[in-house]
């Protein structure tokens, strides 16, 4: 009896403290976000959090210049792109590992597994090679081949993870009506695997915002998308923090707006309720 009251008397104090932890780190968290958009209506911005005297709208001014909405559009084709070639490649090929008995199935999928991994440095040299000797280089459409190519391993084990929850069963009465095998994924698998296939498009795509490596490589002068364009405001001496927060603010809008419309559009999210009666 003793040892179950002071148990009981522990446990509030154990909630309180967690939640208290939880808090710090969220403050943590919360301390960089804050500084940046302060640091965005400054003038002359630095590392320190100093609550606002005065704001202007300078920065988003200069931010705003035309070679600067080159850079973002160039990130919007490259990641857009990539996300919707992504997608369709790595339906293709995760219906035949999902719904098929395929020699050595298991060892391609953790082969495939494994190659995302593989360091990008490593295989930027070689790439780089190739796109030069095949006059690739600086080019948007043959940017996005490759990265497409290197967003494909997670993306295909991802969408066969979504078409193996949907049943067996309706692809039969599908065959039975007379439709391919095609024919069955587009318009049967397809329609309940929208969900799904918007994660990895999401996920695709915040991959393909972000990365710097390749288009900084393959890329040059106007092609060069915002994640590379972001360090022209650092120089060897001084950094443009105001001018930084301020790019910082504008180049995480399209994630989220992202994010925010594909959640609302999916409403209750993946579920195949419904879909087989009986």
């Amino acid at each position: 009896m003793t040892l179950i009251q002071s148990h009981s008397t522990r446990s509030p104090m154990l909630h309180k403290l967690g939640d208290l932890l939880l808090l710090v780190i969220g403050l943590l968290f919360t301390i960089p976000l804050i500084w940046v958009v302060i640091s965005s209506l400054k003038e002359h911005a630095t590392l320190s959090v100093i609550p606002l005297e005065s704001f202007t709208w300078t920065n988003y001014i200069k931010v705003f210049s035309p070679d600067n909405m080159k850079s973002f559009l160039n990130s919007i084709y490259l990641s857009f792109g990539t996300m919707l070639l992504t997608v369709i490649i790595a339906a293709l090929a995760a219906y035949p590992l999902s719904r098929f008995s395929l020699p050595f199935k298991n060892s391609f999928v953790y082969a495939m597994i494994f190659s995302t991994g593989l360091p990008m440095v490593a295989l930027m040299v070689p790439v780089y090679e190739f796109y030069v000797s095949y006059g690739m280089i600086n080019s948007l459409w043959s940017t996005i081949l490759f990265m497409a190519a290197t967003s494909l391993p997670f993306a295909t084990w991802m969408m066969k993870g979504f078409i193996d929850a949907v049943p067996r069963e309706l692809e039969e009465s599908a065959s039975v009506e007379g439709c391919s095998t095609f024919q069955a994924l587009l318009r049967i698998v397809a329609p309940l695997v929208i969900p799904g296939a918007s994660v990895v498009g999401i996920y695709t795509f915040v991959h393909a915002w972000g990365n710097f490596i390749t288009p900084f490589i393959l890329l040059q002068g106007d092609h060069l998308p915002a994640a590379v364009t972001i360090y022209q405001f650092f120089s060897q001496y001084t950094t443009d923090y105001s001018g930084l927060a301020t790019f910082s603010i504008i180049y995480t809008l399209p994630v989220i707006i992202l994010y925010a419309v594909m959640t609302k559009w999916l409403g209750g999210g993946f579920t195949l309720g419904g879909a087989v009666k009986g």
